[in-house]
């Protein structure tokens, strides 16, 4: 059986390890955006930064910033929480990306894993939430959100029509001295 948002949250223990993980599945009560093509859009969930994650009906999750950006991140709903899980830090590693360089992307999440704050925790949550969802690891999470982001068509607009941008950010980890220094 695929893994579903319905599936999933019918699972508490691996709800509350994944809001750890800064991923809640309470949707937005109000839509901020609108999905170009799609009438309305399914909001699955939320992170601690204001962003809202959709089921689109490709089965692909898309992600709205509240800061105006957006993006597919995942070509299926378990792929979305194989990535969640591999990498917690995936918006970084988006923020540090060099404008969506993927060898900067590989750079980023090696230096974020290691700066990792109760890093025996994450893992102990990655281990429990893969085992009750008998979740396999993901191979390449960081090539796999490359590769989703990059071919991202979705168009997402702010209430007032505005596009948003690409997830795809211009910093590198070395304009940040924590990281610089981690991938040294």
């Amino acid at each position: 059986m695929p893994l579903t948002p319905e599936v999933l949250t019918a699972n508490s223990q691996v709800v509350a390890r994944l809001g750890g993980l800064d991923i809640s599945f309470t949707p937005d009560e109000e839509p901020w955006f609108t999905v170009d093509g799609i009438e309305s859009p399914r909001q699955i969930g939320s992170d601690g930064s204001g962003g809202t994650f959709v089921l689109l009906p490709s089965q692909n999750v898309l992600y709205a910033s509240s800061e105006g950006r957006a993006g597919i991140i995942a070509a299926t709903f378990e792929a979305f929480i194989q990535l969640v899980v591999a990498r917690p830090y995936w918006l970084d590693v988006l923020k540090f990306s060099a404008g969506g360089d993927l060898a900067e992307m590989r750079r980023a999440a090696d230096a974020l894993e290691a700066t990792l704050d109760d890093e025996d925790e994450v893992n102990e949550a990655r281990e429990q939430i893969r085992k009750a969802l008998v979740l396999p690891e993901s191979d390449d999470p960081v090539d796999a959100l490359y590769e989703a982001v990059a071919a991202s068509d979705a168009i997402v607009r702010a209430t007032d029509g505005s596009p948003f941008t690409t997830l795809f950010n211009r910093f590198s980890i070395d304009n940040n001295p924590m990281l610089r220094n981690a991938a040294a």
